[in-house]
């Protein structure tokens, strides 16, 4: 890949010397601003795991029933301690050999093994079970038979496995952007795992992710041209490095590319299959309901894209998508807005309020019939974005368990926030953020201009007014909006980490730990 990891935004937004970068014989790893809950060296302590050392590494193991996204998630855990210390791991879904160490990862009630070692004590999982994207890891002695020393990663569900092993990547020095930004980690003869064990908690925002937008000028002639020429698309090739780049980020949530350059999301069926082999929740974007683009809708062959005069048709338009994709797991906006970003087409203010409120009884109909016989147990949100907030102003009801989906002004600054009545719903609250914009009065597509203080100014601000169900950010083609990115992702795992804020010491660890 010749895509390369930009610093002007850096040089940009902060005149702070760069900090330097920990050289390969320090024992601890330069890693001051990662996320991650274990710790690694490269000396041994008393009771830590040889991850790698001596020129050998530890097996990995995980089970033939467990979820796809963790023998991913393994697989990419293998060619990390590869691309670190220069020693390819053992990686197998059988029995485990007998050896001195071995990492066993997998979900509970997914994995025999770990669920024999839960069982037997050997593992507290008290913390984790039940939850949502939770995991635990611990250096377990005698974890099975034959072996003397374990490294166990267990999650409460696919993605707090998938999580808890991308933790550990990053704690021995990979940057989630390891391959999107070209950042190669520092080499170590030796990785250790400190003796103890390690609690992740449910992320504090439940859905967290990107909206790939405005891809006409950047990801869609790379894909096209570059990286997946046979494709000649953004299609299952790039999205798995997108779903990669999400599960190392700790991201849950995608809003796929979508503008006329790139065929629709689900022309390719092969995308929805890649999506849930990753565990990522797909949606759609504030003006495309049901998980249908609306490029999609061709007003020549099927009438206009008005619910006033074409109902049946664009009804019928959404129920196929649901009947199709609704086994996946899904979080399906609701509403209408015009078919190229415009206001809804027909009617006066009045009567488009009213025509939304019918638009909301048909779509949950669809979604009681294909997914689930009571739609408010179906993740769905509203998004209130530029004259569909003016409706919602004047008096649009919104069934009590759609998250409310509040947007910024496209600059970063967010335009409403739950009313405390509003804080009351069941559906909750969330937002749609913005760190790329092409649109009036002013376009920003080629620089992420929005200084991580920005961010964590209104989203803070949108936590403390209980708008945590949902976030989601614009993020344009992905470059060049990486330190944006991941700060927004960051910050919504757990927003009380960050209640006391410095920019400049964020952007110095941050460019330390990348460069």
């Amino acid at each position: 890949m010749t895509r390369r990891l930009l610093i002007v935004q850096w040089l940009v937004l902060t005149a702070s010397p760069f900090a330097m970068a920990a050289s390969p014989g320090d024992a601890a790893f330069p890693l001051p601003a990662t996320d991650s809950f274990l710790t690694a060296s490269t000396t041994p302590s008393p009771g830590s795991f040889a991850l790698a050392a001596t020129g050998a590494a530890a097996p990995i193991y995980y089970s033939a029933t467990d979820a796809k996204v963790v023998e991913i998630a393994a697989t990419a855990l293998a060619s990390d301690v590869n691309a670190v210390t220069g020693v390819q791991p053992i990686l197998s879904n059988g029995s485990p050999s007998a050896g001195a160490v071995a990492v066993f990862v997998g979900t509970l009630g997914k994995n025999p093994a770990i669920d024999a070692m839960v069982a037997q004590g050997k593992i507290d999982v008290s913390a984790v079970r039940g939850k949502w994207e939770a995991y635990t890891a611990a250096v377990v002695p005698n974890p099975v038979a034959g072996v003397s020393l374990g490294l166990v990663i267990v999650g409460s569900d696919r993605r707090g496995t998938a999580y808890g092993i991308f933790s550990l990547s990053e704690a021995m020095g990979v940057s989630p952007w390891v391959w999107w930004g070209d950042v190669k980690p520092i080499a170590r003869e030796a990785i250790h795992i400190a003796a103890g064990s390690h609690v992740e908690a449910s992320p504090v925002v439940k859905y967290r992710g990107i909206f790939i937008n405005d891809e006409d000028w950047g990801m869609k002639p790379w894909a096209s041209k570059t990286f997946d020429p046979a494709q000649n698309d953004i299609g299952p090739k790039t999205y798995e490095k997108v779903f990669e780049l999400l599960l190392r980020l700790r991201a849950n949530y995608c809003w796929p590319a979508m503008h006329e350059v790139t065929q629709a999301f689900n022309v390719y069926p092969q995308n929805k299959v890649v999506a849930d082999n990753y565990a990522i929740v797909m949606g759609s974007s504030h003006h495309e309901p049901m998980l249908r683009n609306t490029s999609e809708f061709d007003e020549k062959k099927m009438g206009p894209w008005s619910y006033f005069t074409n109902r049946d048709t664009v009804y019928n338009f959404w129920d196929q998508r649901v009947a199709s994709n609704g086994i996946y797991e899904n979080l399906y906006t609701i509403g209408m807005r015009g078919i190229s970003d415009n206001g809804l087409s027909g009617g006066s203010k009045g009567e488009q309020v009213t025509k939304l409120q019918e638009i909301f009884a048909d779509q949950r109909q669809i979604l009681a019939k294909r997914v689930n016989p009571n739609p408010a147990l179906v993740p769905q949100v509203f998004v209130p974005y530029k004259e569909v907030l003016g409706l919602y102003q004047m008096g649009l009801k919104v069934p009590d368990d759609v998250t409310l989906m509040w947007v910024d002004d496209n600059h970063g600054y967010i335009r409403q926030l739950s009313t405390p009545e509003e804080q009351k719903r069941s559906g909750g609250a969330g937002v749609y953020y913005h760190l790329s914009y092409w649109g009036d009065p002013q376009d920003y597509l080629w620089l992420c201009t929005t200084p991580p203080a920005v961010v964590w100014e209104e989203m803070m601000k949108a936590f403390d007014y209980n708008a945590k169900r949902v976030w989601i950010v614009n993020v344009g083609d992905i470059k060049p909006g990486e330190i944006g990115t991941e700060f927004f992702l960051e910050l919504a795992r757990n927003p009380e980490k960050f209640r006391k804020f410095s920019q400049r010491e964020y952007l110095r660890t941050w460019v330390g730990r990348t460069f």
